[in-house]
């Protein structure tokens, strides 16, 4: 059995481009939507309360959240069959990054659910005020945005070793592995100022948020253009 016919390359491309766009709804709803719309910086009651009011869609973004992760996984897996020819050991390592990032990140959601269980106000919260309660809110919140931090140091790492994939490849533009390299920077960045330097992390991440452009262009060059499947099988057949 040949390669070409063991897998489609432009098949498998634009099957990891597609899952590789989806993240991004369910990333923007669970993430950023949801708490700009129930989140007030600095008054822990009206975030209670609106979080009470708004259950259900403080719930969607906590599921929207977990979607993504899922979805992280199936589409590194996914990369991995295509990119696999370009070096086995470092499509390995992509891998293994995701799978350690991906626990961590659906991990930290308990937190978003212990918001969710202080705003209920279960039975055995009661020896607590309503004010402790509600103090406890933004707690649980920071420590989620600190656990997103955690989980941003192994959504930079992963990119190291496809940025090198995508250069090194032959069958997808080497450009595209420059920009992930540098987006692995960026992630990497924001996570160590938010613990090293926090009072300078909104400053600094204003340098850093556009590194994430190589992770947009690549899914896109992916489900559009695919890749050259005759260099793509050139290095299946090297690598066998």
């Amino acid at each position: 059995m040949n390669t070409k016919e063991k897998m489609n390359p432009n098949k498998t491309a634009r099957v990891a481009g597609f899952l590789y766009l989806l993240m991004a709804p369910f990333g923007i709803f669970g993430m950023f939507y949801v708490p700009s719309i129930l989140i007030v910086p600095g008054d822990a009651a009206i975030t209670a309360n609106n979080i009470m009011a708004s259950e259900s869609l403080f719930r969607s973004g906590i599921v929207s959240a977990l979607m993504v992760q899922i979805i992280n996984i199936l589409m590194v897996l996914v990369l991995y069959k295509l990119l696999k020819p370009a070096n086995k050991n470092h499509a390995l390592l992509m891998v293994i990054f995701i799978l350690v990032g991906a626990p961590i990140a659906m991990l930290n959601e308990l937190n978003r659910f212990a918001v969710l269980l202080l705003s209920r106000g279960a039975d055995y919260l009661t020896v607590f005020t309503a004010d402790q309660l509600q103090a406890l809110v933004p707690l649980f919140l920071d420590l989620h945005e600190h656990g997103i931090s955690i989980a941003g140091i192994f959504w930079g790492l992963w990119l190291f070793p496809m940025g090198y994939l995508v250069f090194k490849s032959g069958y997808i533009p080497r450009i595209l592995g420059v920009l992930l390299i540098i987006g692995g920077f960026g992630y990497l960045i924001d996570s160590f100022i938010f613990y090293l330097l926090p009072n300078f992390y909104a400053t600094i991440s204003q340098f850093t948020q556009f590194t994430w452009f190589g992770e947009l262009l690549l899914p896109l060059w992916l489900l559009i253009k695919g890749v050259n499947v005759e260099q793509w099988e050139k290095r299946a057949l090297e690598s066998a």
